[in-house]
């Protein structure tokens, strides 16, 4: 059988990309859900760097600064000892030989995390750009009754959406996670309403399943297991539940005591990887020029809650019929 038979499209995006950066979209341990994928592409050999828009403090001697809101995280980073897991990353593969800085975008307005994000196009010269969530929140358009967590999804998807096409010719979004929004009040019913429209959009480019035996899966838990570690008092949930996910954890079981008290539901959607042109989820977001120029964290979320509020009607959430 030949090596192409049902190739998704997602992959025939990638073959002429030549050097990729792979940014978590929606702050926190965002880029390990990534980490599959840098491991896939690296392995193809590809130039492939890493990004995420951090929940870290990142203070002015942590690295060097390419603006005044993006900085570049090595393994000699210092910061804070709870919670750093970009540092920590970057220590994973210090310990296995490699350098490998992960750039850090401040938790800003959109307008500064655009500004970074023409920076480090400018510093890396990536042809493709791949925005990762952990989770699916980032397919809400913005008239569903929960949207989930969307500023920091919003702030890094207007900022991609506006790189120059010429320079970067490919951007995709690809969502790891699926059902661990409802922890935030997403519903996926919705998230599947969202997949079908970009799927009549041409902007839906497949779905793919990550499995233990998968050697990029591989490193990918043990670089995450790593970090988690070196946070046990802030591990992400995001995380934890698709490495359970991964491991064939089902239903209500918590990884993490911050979970305690909620209902889970792990499940094997999970650990699938969710592919779409990015363009086209911009162009679904009724909101996405209200916050372009905001500078300010607050002022991004505010400028959120402003347009649900001026909403004549909002969706509501449904169950599935299944």
């Amino acid at each position: 059988m030949s090596a192409t038979f049902l190739k998704l499209p997602f992959f025939d995006e990638l073959e002429p990309a030549r050097r990729v950066l792979i940014a978590g979209a929606g702050g926190g341990f965002d880029i390990f859900s990534g980490l599959p994928l840098y491991f896939a592409l690296r392995g193809a050999g590809k130039d492939v760097f890493l990004a995420n828009l951090s929940f870290s403090s990142l203070p002015p001697d942590v690295g060097r600064y390419l603006t005044p809101t993006l900085v570049e995280v090595t393994a000699e980073s210092e910061g804070s000892k709870y919670y750093f897991p970009e540092k920590h990353l970057s220590q994973w593969f210090r310990d296995r030989g490699e350098e490998v800085p992960v750039y850090c975008f401040h938790r800003t307005g959109a307008a500064p995390v655009a500004r970074g994000y023409a920076a480090l196009a400018a510093e890396l010269k990536p042809d493709t750009v791949i925005l990762v969530d952990g989770g699916t929140d980032s397919l809400m358009r913005g008239d569903e009754e929960g949207l989930g967590t969307p500023q920091e999804d919003m702030a890094s998807i207007a900022a991609v959406a506006g790189l120059d096409e010429s320079a970067v010719p490919r951007k995709l979004l690809v969502c790891l996670g699926f059902g661990i929004d409802a922890f935030h009040g997403v519903c996926h019913a919705q998230v599947l309403e969202a997949i079908a429209d970009l799927s009549a959009q041409g902007g839906y480019l497949g779905a793919l399943s990550l499995t233990l035996d998968m050697p990029e899966v591989q490193q990918f838990r043990a670089a995450t297991s790593y970090v988690l570690d070196q946070t046990p008092e802030r591990k992400s949930i995001v995380c934890s539940s698709i490495l359970s996910a991964l491991e064939g954890r089902f239903g209500d079981y918590h990884a993490t005591r911050q979970t305690e008290g909620s209902n889970l539901f792990i499940n094997p959607l999970m650990a699938l990887y969710w592919c779409f042109r990015l363009n086209a989820v911009a162009r679904r977001i009724l909101y996405l020029d209200r916050i372009a120029g905001t500078e300010e964290y607050m002022e991004l979320a505010m400028a959120i809650k402003r347009f649900q509020v001026g909403l004549a009607g909002i969706r509501e959430s449904r169950t599935m019929p299944i």
